[in-house]
């Protein structure tokens, strides 16, 4: 009995607050991934694949060094390891919500610090050292930057005079009742790659095929498919009073007078544009959720 082949692509993925949701998009771009409560190596639906779940934060050095040949991480952890990679796409989401998120510089809401340059000789925290390191060389402003085990909100005013910490929404630092005095970094997540491993001829075709499935499964989340049935003399009005039905797919129908419409729209506007379509006289309109959009 031959040996099962060893897979092709070694990933890495990010443990911790990102782990769920990291599943849930690879599940909708088609690949199972699954994991008991305490193990780091998962179970993947691919005999193309293996991967071990590790803290984001290490990510990039283990994909750098070649134990990964790609995987997911924060452009924060890139930049903070300096990890020298191929960076392959970028995949906007997180646990709570599709947005970027941003390092933010923060003191107290009553504190006299207006800019970077007040913080001189006083003391930083965050788990971004380097990152934060480099901020303060390039401003040519000496303070002492601490490293923050986490709950670095709390720290401030009692332990140190700032912090730089990540934020979504900045609904943490306004409960802490903290004030952003700059942005550091944006950040979200990407697809990185080992340079060798991009080299192959085989895994980088794995590793594009990866990439073009997880955009896919993204750029679905925030859109619909729709469908409807319109009288032909109206066609035109439906599609000048909806600028949201862009390029739609127009196809006859067995009445010579109407034909069947379909077009993927923004979840976002569907609300408003349907009572719209309803009124131009559009019939049997159906709204379907979506696993992947590919352009």
């Amino acid at each position: 009995m031959s040996a099962n082949p060893q897979p092709l692509l070694m990933l890495g993925l990010p443990k911790g607050s990102l782990e769920e949701s990291t599943k849930n998009l690879f599940a909708k771009a088609g690949w199972k991934i699954t994991t008991s409560s305490r193990s780091y190596k998962p179970s993947i639906d691919d005999p193309e694949l293996d991967g071990r779940f590790i803290r984001a934060q290490e990510v990039s050095r283990y994909v750098e060094h070649g134990f990964f040949d790609c995987g997911l991480t924060g452009y924060d952890w890139i930049k903070e390891n300096e990890s020298d990679v191929v960076e392959v796409c970028d995949l906007v989401y997180s646990r709570a919500s599709t947005l970027k998120s941003r390092w933010v510089l923060c003191v107290p809401e009553n504190s006299t610090i207006q800019k970077a340059e007040d913080l001189r000789g006083k003391r930083v925290a965050t788990e971004l050292v380097n990152t934060v390191k480099r901020y303060f060389a390039e401003k040519q402003v000496d303070v002492t930057i601490e490293f923050s085990w986490g709950a670095t909100e709390v720290k401030v005013p009692d332990l140190v005079d700032a912090i730089v910490d990540i934020t979504e929404t900045g609904s943490s630092l306004r409960a802490n009742k903290l004030r952003i005095v700059d942005t550091l970094l944006e950040t979200n997540t990407k697809l990185i790659a080992n340079k060798a491993s991009w080299a192959n001829p085989a895994k980088r075709r794995k590793i594009e095929t990866i990439a073009l499935m997880l955009q896919g499964a993204l750029e679905a989340e925030s859109k619909v498919g729709l469908k409807l049935n319109a009288p032909k003399d109206k066609l035109e009005a439906i599609i000048k009073a909806v600028p949201s039905l862009r390029n739609p797919t127009i196809s006859p129908l067995s009445n010579p007078d109407w034909v069947a419409l379909e077009t993927i729209i923004d979840e976002s506007v569907v609300r408003e544009i349907l009572p719209q379509l309803k009124l131009l006289g559009a019939e049997g309109i159906v709204e379907y959720p979506l696993n992947k959009v590919i352009y």
